[in-house]
């Protein structure tokens, strides 16, 4: 986790999981890295909001895979959820249900699958495109954390590879241009 410049109220955070995604950003924001993962995410976030200032909001900026046939770009998430727990297995077993889907603010937007594995292979790619339009390891564990933080939250993706059979390596060679693409966004869509 990583810190860079200062939360207060009257600017969002931005929330992104690793360096590679924010080196092209505008650090007169501050920037929140997480590391990689549900857990990382959901940690680093909660210990900034715990410590004191809290932000304008927090825009949640990173690569996801593509799990629909010619979806590239940049896309603000409507819906995200989390595709690697058992919310139906654990419903059968306490009576509640765990880790609904949570919408946000752009409701109209794509839905985010998101879970501790990098999908990089057609047959989950496949399994997960039923419910989903775009991948990742840390939209549902920030947006749970902004949630219970009572911190408005977008989550902005940027298609970094299709989360099929070649995804670590598509990752690999495009994550420096899909940073880009985010600075851009954020540049045109967050004031300074």
């Amino acid at each position: 986790m990583e810190l860079i410049g200062e939360i207060s109220a009257d600017r969002p955070l931005l929330v992104l999981a690793v360096k590679e995604e924010a080196q092209f950003l505008d650090t007169s924001l501050p920037i929140l890295l997480t590391g990689m993962g549900k857990v990382n995410g959901a940690i680093a976030l909660a210990t900034v909001l715990a410590r004191g200032a809290r932000p304008s909001g927090i825009v949640n900026l990173g690569t996801a895979g593509a799990l629909r046939v010619g979806l590239t770009g940049t896309h603000v998430v409507g819906t995200v959820i989390q595709h690697d727990l058992a919310s139906d297995v654990l419903r059968t077993l306490t009576g509640e249900l765990v880790g609904q889907p949570l919408t946000l603010p752009d409701a109209d937007g794509p839905t985010l699958a998101t879970g501790d594995a990098f999908i990089a292979d057609d047959a989950s790619r496949d399994r997960l495109a039923v419910r989903a339009s775009l991948v990742d390891m840390e939209g549902y564990a920030i947006a749970a954390a902004a949630q219970e933080a009572g911190v408005p939250l977008r989550i902005v993706k940027h298609v970094s590879d299709d989360a099929g059979d070649g995804a670590v390596r598509a990752w690999r060679e495009t994550v420096a241009e899909c940073a880009r693409a985010l600075a851009d966004w954020s540049a045109r869509n967050i004031p300074a």
